[in-house]
Order: structure tokens, then C-alpha cells, then sequence
């Protein structure tokens, strides 16, 4: 399975302005630019782009894992934190903090921890990222 997207670019780094599409449509020209990556500025970037992909693996990757241990949530909500920071002339995305609240009936707390942590790990974001992930996790 190949998925793909693209990204169009004119001007300078802090002068330019881009946009971002992807294959299905769900992004369509996005605009994006220096300013909505290192500023407040209107747009979306890169690093945005993958904690919405980090959170939503994670979330799918979850449910996957506990239907293998024969329960089904009725609701996964996470949120990811991408962390980029200044590294020698570049920058590096250094951390992805992911927090997550599930609503998951029959779960006990012990086990729920176990899939959690180990959904981290095998969630294929997670496996592409060279970033520390940290978890939070809670059953509620």
C-alpha cells in the first residue's frame, strides 16, 4: 500500500508561501508557510501534519490492539505534541508527547496500560519517528 501527498513552494523561506495536498482530497491546497511554522500565523505545517498522523495511528493502533485482547472501546481520544527544536543551523523533531483518553468497558486498568505502551511502540508513525515518544494514557 502506497499513499501520497504533495507540496508546492514559491519564494523565499520567509517570504513564500505553500500549500499542501494530499491524494484523497482531505487536504486540498492548504496553505502553509514561515509563519504558521514558527510563528502564529493562518496555515498549517509540517509538524501539525504529523502529530494529527501521529494521533491518528496511535488512536487506530489502539483499537486494533485491544480487539486482540477481545474488547472494543467505545470511544479514543488523543492528542499528540510534535516537538521541534533548534539543532546546530537546522531544527529536529526532537519528542512526540501523545496523551490519550479511552472509554473501553471490561478494561482493567493493568491491562489497559500493557496495550497502551505497547501500542506505542508498534503504531507505524511511532516505528518511523526518530523521536523520544512519551505516553499518557487513562481509562476512564
Amino acid at each position: 500500500m502506497k499513499k501520497s501527498a504533495s507540496a508546492h513552494w514559491s519564494g523565499g523561506i520567509k517570504d513564500g508561501q505553500g500549500t499542501i495536498s494530499t491524494e484523497t482530497a482531505a487536504l486540498r491546497e492548504a496553505p502553509y508557510g514561515f509563519k504558521s511554522r514558527f510563528e502564529s500565523g493562518p496555515g498549517t505545517n509540517p509538524e501539525e501534519l504529523i502529530a494529527a498522523a501521529h494521533a491518528a495511528c496511535y488512536s487506530m493502533a489502539l483499537s486494533l490492539g485491544l480487539g486482540n485482547a477481545g474488547l472494543t472501546a467505545d470511544s479514543i481520544d488523543t492528542r499528540a505534541v510534535v516537538t521541534l527544536d533548534k539543532d546546530g543551523d537546522g531544527f529536529s523533531i526532537t519528542a512526540v508527547h501523545l496523551d490519550c483518553e479511552a472509554r473501553v468497558p471490561g478494561a482493567e486498568a493493568d491491562a489497559f496500560k500493557r496495550i497502551t505502551e505497547e501500542t506505542k511502540q508498534g503504531c507505524p508513525v511511532s516505528r518511523v519517528l526518530n523521536a523520544k515518544i512519551t505516553l499518557e494514557a487513562r481509562l476512564l
